[in-house]
């Protein structure tokens, strides 16, 4: 089994890929936050693969992703304290054995990296990978596979809890596509603004990112909040939410 580890700013997540399916069978995650992940590491990974009945001798390697290097050691030394092994650590000279090409190698995210070698892999032409993460990010690639750009917005939940934390009176509420852009109470009128409104930004991004480029790109969506927007399911040819951790195992496979 190969082992991916994908540590973002709001949770690291395990995943399990089973070489014989060639699916992804398994997956948990931890909050990234350090004093909490420390504790989680060493109670709740072992005790989930008790849980599902798996055993340490079955990984057969680990990729590791990471946007927040404080936590890199902690992570690696649980790896090879807990597996017996120092997981493979996704950084720029990574990059150079790719089909996929950044113009920065050292300013470019390890997990949106892992999202363009998936994507380009999977289509191998022009496409843009929409990631519904903390971050909302747009990437392009080109025919070429060379990365044509990235623009950044903040993610859903992120945008949920500044309007929370800066008002007084609105609620934070749950990310659900209300029925109406007109909002009949408070919360739907949270829902409606935030959810219609990301909608809208995303087409605008889409429509101006093909403009600018005058390139027929298909379009990928991932993240975990990527099925919450029903209404832009016209605009992506694919949704998949294992988008990230496919790429982290195809960069790690690469330079082994």
């Amino acid at each position: 089994m190969f082992l991916a580890i994908d540590a973002g700013n709001s949770n690291v997540v395990f995943a399990l890929f089973d070489s014989k399916s060639g699916k992804w069978t398994n997956q948990f995650r931890l909050e990234t936050k350090t004093p909490k992940l420390i504790s989680q590491l060493s109670k709740k990974v072992p005790l989930y693969f008790l849980e599902h009945d798996i055993h340490v001798s079955q990984i057969e390697k680990i990729g590791f992703s990471s946007v927040v290097p404080e936590i890199n050691g902690i992570i690696e030394q649980f790896c090879e304290s807990f597996f017996g092994q120092a997981p493979y650590l996704i950084q720029p000279k990574s990059f150079s054995k790719l089909p996929v090409k950044p113009v920065r190698p050292n300013e470019i995210g390890s997990d949106l990296m892992c999202n363009v070698m998936a994507a380009y892999s999977r289509v191998s032409g022009p496409v843009i990978i929409v990631d519904f993460g903390t971050a909302l990010t747009f990437t392009a690639v080109g025919q070429d596979g060379l990365i044509l750009g990235v623009s950044i917005a903040p993610g859903l939940q992120t945008a949920i809890k500044a309007l929370f934390m800066n008002t007084s009176k609105l609620p934070e509420v749950e990310l659900k596509m209300p029925e109406s852009a007109l909002g009949k109470n408070t919360i739907h009128a949270i829902q409606a603004g935030i959810l219609y409104g990301y909608t809208g930004l995303v087409k605008g991004m889409l429509e101006a990112i093909r403009k600018e480029t005058q390139l027929d790109f298909k379009v990928i969506a991932t993240g975990g909040l990527s099925s919450i927007l029903t209404n832009l399911e016209e605009e992506f040819d694919v949704v998949d939410r294992n988008l990230t951790l496919e790429g982290l195992r195809l960069i790690t496979e690469a330079n082994s």
